[in-house]
């Protein structure tokens, strides 16, 4: 019961939003390639260290209903290795799950740890209300598991995840790469540490997860305002016993459609 609870965290957690960020340029087409290029990843991305904020373009601002489809999933390295859980969330193909996230202008310097509330500023830009994000995406999967999400208030890279049991998902993003296309997409790719405690021995693992985000018409209510393509990839950490026979490559690939209809 607490493995499949632990790999059900794990797969809502994968589905953190991911943008723009204020520097790290990716190589023109680099993530655009890596997308298209799903189930053949055999290494993380180069990303530059996670400073600051994540900051999201300007017509993301507002309250929003996400509807989130896995379309596609992939063990690369299966029957040899495969993480705990990943056959049983093939359950989830084709199923779209709801969740409302939020995203405010706030100041945000490159090298600020807290946000700082202010308008009529140059400086002003648009992050997520990650508490608010983070417990409704995480209760979407999880239910009443989840008893509530905190953001390290010297560090908006830090959030911790309270399970029932006396559990904790600690969620540490490392490294962040953007690239603008021609077309007006934004691509992020982000790259994160996850450490789950609780129930015995603490697990560990690494996430990498690129979303291309295009903005539609939005004129229709009914019809998404946003689009977005997302590939979330897990790794082995050191500390599994698999791990060198893994390498750099990725043990379970996810695709995910995220629509996002004005809340």
């Amino acid at each position: 019961m607490l493995k499949n609870t632990f790999t059900r965290i794990i797969w809502a957690c994968c589905l953190i939003l991911l943008c723009l960020f204020a520097t790290g340029e990716a190589k023109a087409g680099e993530l655009s390639e890596r997308l298209a290029n799903f189930q053949r990843w055999e290494k993380l991305t180069s990303v530059r260290p996670a400073v600051g904020d994540l900051v999201y373009p300007e017509w993301m601002e507002g309250d929003w209903e996400v509807k989130s489809t896995l379309s596609d999933l992939a063990a690369p390295l299966a029957p040899e290795i495969v993480t705990p859980g990943f056959e049983s969330n093939r359950q989830y193909l084709n199923q779209p799950i709801s969740f409302k996230v939020r995203f405010v202008k706030s100041k945000v310097p490159a090298t600020a740890l807290k946000p700082i509330p202010v308008m009529n500023s140059k400086s002003v830009k648009v992050i997520a209300d990650r508490a608010f994000n983070g417990l409704n995406l995480a209760r979407a999967y999880l239910n009443d598991a989840v008893l509530s999400v905190r953001v390290d208030p010297k560090s908006p890279n830090r959030q911790i995840t309270f399970l029932r049991g006396e559990r904790q998902l600690v969620s540490i993003i490392s490294g962040r790469a953007t690239e603008t296309t021609g077309d007006g997409k934004f691509i992020g790719t982000e790259v994160f540490q996850q450490i789950f405690k609780g129930g015995g021995r603490p697990y560990f693992n690494i996430v990498e997860s690129t979303t291309e985000y295009y903005k539609l018409d939005g004129t229709n209510p009914v019809s998404p305002a946003i689009e977005a393509d997302q590939v979330t990839a897990v790794y082995l950490s050191p500390q599994d016993p698999n791990y060198f026979s893994a390498g750099s490559r990725p043990v379970a690939l996810y695709r995910y459609r995220l629509e996002f209809f004005r809340g």
